[in-house]
């Protein structure tokens, strides 16, 4: 692909998905004078995460229109998917969102290995021990137990199995076209 067109859909991405949220988050944050200790807080979370869900979702919806092939719009797809689970099941549990992150990156790995042909070994390795670090880190600091690190872990891996696997996706490109 081109320089510009791999910088035209980064650019994007970048403005969708880090520089609008962390934007949105900020403001609101500000304009409800709430401390960073305040916003771990259960409730004050949701409108943060309806926020990083509509830029994805304009991201989503930009990429699409734009004819963006497919294996990139999924990694978008599939973290929508991960936040919008992770949103219902923080009702009632409080799900690890770095291990929602470093499962998606690892269930991507595997994912696009089968569909570019590449041996993921090394890169699987490195990724799982930093999984594997900043899950003990999680739970060193108290902010998650085993079970919602494991099950960020698995909901990140499985929505980015169930979207990026060529084997799978085809539900999904079926669902979305």
């Amino acid at each position: 692909m081109p320089l510009a067109y791999k910088l035209t859909v980064l650019g994007l991405v970048y403005v969708s998905t880090i520089m609008l949220p962390t934007l949105g988050i900020y403001l609101f944050q500000r304009l409800n004078k709430f401390t960073p200790a305040e916003m771990a807080e259960r409730k004050r979370r949701y409108v943060p995460f309806l926020l990083t869900i509509t830029s994805y979702v304009a991201c989503f919806v930009l990429m699409r229109q734009l004819h963006i092939p497919w294996y990139m719009t999924g990694i978008i797809l599939a973290a929508l998917l991960m936040m919008i689970i992770s949103v219902v099941a923080n009702c009632r549990w409080k799900l690890s969102e770095h291990a929602e992150g470093a499962g998606a990156v690892v269930g991507g790995l595997v994912a696009f290995s089968a569909l570019f042909g590449y041996n993921p070994v090394w890169w699987l390795s490195g990724m799982i021990l930093v999984a594997g670090i900043v899950g003990t880190a999680r739970i060193i600091l108290g902010h998650h137990t085993v079970g919602e690190v494991l099950g960020g872990f698995a909901l990140g891996w499985l929505c980015a199995m169930l979207v990026l696997n060529p084997m799978t996706n085809l539900l999904f490109r079926i669902l979305i076209i």
